[in-house]
C-alpha cells in the first residue's frame, strides 16, 4: 500500500514538475513580451473566467473524486458530470455572447475575451475525465492528459519570442488553441484507458441528489473562487494594470514555489477517504506527513526570499524583481499556513463535514475580502499579500478549534 502512494505521488509529482515548468517558461515569455498594461490585462481577463468556470463547477469536481473513491460506479459518476459541464459552460458562453452582442462598447478592451472563454471552456470540459482519474488513482492517465497541451503551448510561445512576435493577439490565439487540445487529447486518452465514456445517460434523481450532495462544497468553490483572484481584480480596478501586473507576477511564483504541495494533495483525498471509510487513520503517518510537509515550507521560504531581488530582478530585466521583494516577503509567510490548511481540509473533506469546510471557508472569506478593502487602496500590493496570510492563519485557526489530530485517535 505504501508502494503504492509513493507511486502515485510520484507519477502526479512528474506531470506538475512538466506542467508548472512549461507553465514558468509560458510566464515568462508573457511577462518579459507583452507591456505591463497588457500583461495586467490578460490576467485580469484570465482571473475572472477561471473563478467564473471554477463556481460553474458547484463543487463537483470534489465530490466527484470523493464518490470514485469511495467505490462508486464510476461510468454513473462521470455521465452525471458531462452532463453538468455541458449544461453549464454551454449556457454560460452563450451569455457571453449575448452580452457582447448587446453591449460591445463594455467588452471593447476585451475584443478577444470569446477566443478566451471558448479556451477556458475547453479546459472546463475536460475536468470530467481529470477528477475521474484522481478518484480511480489513475495517476499516470492523468500525467497523459494533462502535459501535452502545455508543452506545445510552451514552444510556441519560445517560437513567438524568438521572431519577436508576442502580441496579444498571438498569445490570446495560442492559449485558445492549447485549451482546446486540451480538452481532445484528454478524451481520447481517457477513452482509451478506461473504456468511459460508453455513453452518456440522464438521470434526473440522480443529478438532483448529486447537486444537493454538492451544495455546500458550491459555497466553499465560490469563497475559494472570489478569494483566489479577489485581490487581482481589485487591484485591477481600482488601483492599475501595472500594478496588477507586478502582483500578479509575484502571486504566479508564490503559486509555483508550492509545487510540492500540488503534488501531494490529490494523492491524499482517495487515501484519506479510504482510511476513514475502515475506520481509525494511521496517526504515526499522519503525524510525519505534517513533518515533512513543515520542512518543505520552511525550506521554500528560506530559498524564495534569499533568490528574489537578484535571480527574478536578472532574469526579466528589473521588471519584476526588486518592485515585489516585500510583496513575495509576505506571501511566502502564507505557504506553512496554506500546507497546513490543506491537510486539514482533506480530512474535513474525507469525512464528509462539507459544512464545516464551508464554515471554515467563510471565515477565510470574511477576513481576506475585508483585509483587501481596507489595505490595497494604501499599501497596494503589500497590502493584498497581507490580506491574503490573515485569511490563511484565520482558516487554520478555525481547523485546530473544530478538530485536532488526538481526537482521531
Amino acid at each position: 500500500m505504501r508502494n503504492r502512494f509513493y507511486s502515485h505521488i510520484s507519477a502526479n509529482t512528474i506531470q506538475l514538475v512538466i506542467n508548472q515548468l512549461f507553465g514558468l517558461v509560458i510566464f515568462y515569455f508573457l511577462s518579459t513580451g507583452l507591456d505591463k498594461a497588457g500583461f495586467g490585462n490578460i490576467n485580469f481577463a484570465l482571473a475572472l473566467l477561471l473563478a467564473l468556470f471554477n463556481i460553474l463547477s458547484f463543487g463537483i469536481d470534489q465530490v466527484a473524486v470523493r464518490k470514485i473513491a469511495a467505490g462508486e460506479n464510476p461510468k454513473a459518476i462521470l455521465s452525471l458530470y458531462i452532463i453538468h459541464v455541458l449544461i453549464t459552460g454551454l449556457g454560460f458562453y452563450l451569455i457571453l455572447i449575448a452580452a457582447n452582442t448587446l453591449f460591445p462598447s463594455a467588452l471593447k478592451s476585451y475584443n478577444l475575451l470569446l477566443l478566451i472563454a471558448a479556451g477556458k471552456l475547453a479546459i472546463y470540459f475536460s475536468t470530467p475525465f481529470k477528477q475521474s482519474a484522481i478518484g480511480m488513482e489513475r495517476f499516470r492517465l492523468l500525467a497523459k492528459m494533462s502535459v501535452m497541451s502545455n508543452i506545445l503551448r510552451g514552444v510556441f510561445l519560445a517560437i513567438l519570442a524568438y521572431r519577436h512576435q508576442i502580441t496579444l493577439p498571438n498569445v490570446i490565439y495560442t492559449f485558445a488553441g492549447g485549451d482546446i487540445l486540451e480538452l481532445i487529447i484528454a478524451f481520447f486518452f481517457f477513452k482509451n484507458a478506461t473504456g468511459l465514456p460508453s455513453g452518456i445517460q440522464w438521470n434526473r434523481n440522480a443529478y438532483a441528489s448529486l447537486i444537493k450532495e454538492s451544495l455546500p462544497q458550491l459555497g466553499v468553490v465560490v469563497i475559494t473562487s472570489a478569494l483566489a483572484r479577489f485581490d487581482w481584480l481589485f487591484i485591477g480596478i481600482f488601483v492599475s494594470a501595472v500594478k496588477l501586473a507586478e502582483y500578479s507576477f509575484a502571486y504566479k511564483v508564490f503559486e509555483l514555489s508550492a509545487l510540492p504541495l500540488l503534488a501531494i494533495a490529490p494523492v491524499l483525498i482517495p487515501r484519506f477517504t479510504k482510511m476513514f471509510k475502515e475506520g481509525k487513520p494511521d496517526m504515526p503517518s499522519l503525524k510525519k506527513l505534517v513533518m515533512v510537509e513543515m520542512a518543505i515550507a520552511l525550506f521554500t521560504i528560506l530559498v524564495l526570499n534569499i533568490c528574489w531581488s537578484p535571480v527574478i530582478g536578472l532574469i526579466t530585466h528589473g521588471k519584476y524583481g526588486v518592485v515585489n521583494r516585500w510583496t513575495i516577503f509576505i506571501l511566502s509567510l502564507c505557504i506553512p499556513f496554506q500546507y497546513l490548511c490543506n491537510f486539514y481540509w482533506t480530512i474535513y473533506f474525507a469525512r464528509g463535514q462539507l459544512k464545516l469546510i464551508l464554515r471554515a471557508f467563510i471565515v477565510t472569506f470574511v477576513i481576506n475580502i475585508f483585509g483587501d478593502i481596507i489595505l490595497i487602496p494604501s499599501w497596494h500590493n503589500e497590502g493584498a499579500a497581507a490580506a491574503c496570510l490573515a485569511g490563511f492563519i484565520a482558516q487554520l485557526l478555525f481547523f485546530i478549534r473544530n478538530i485536532r489530530l488526538k481526537d482521531l485517535e
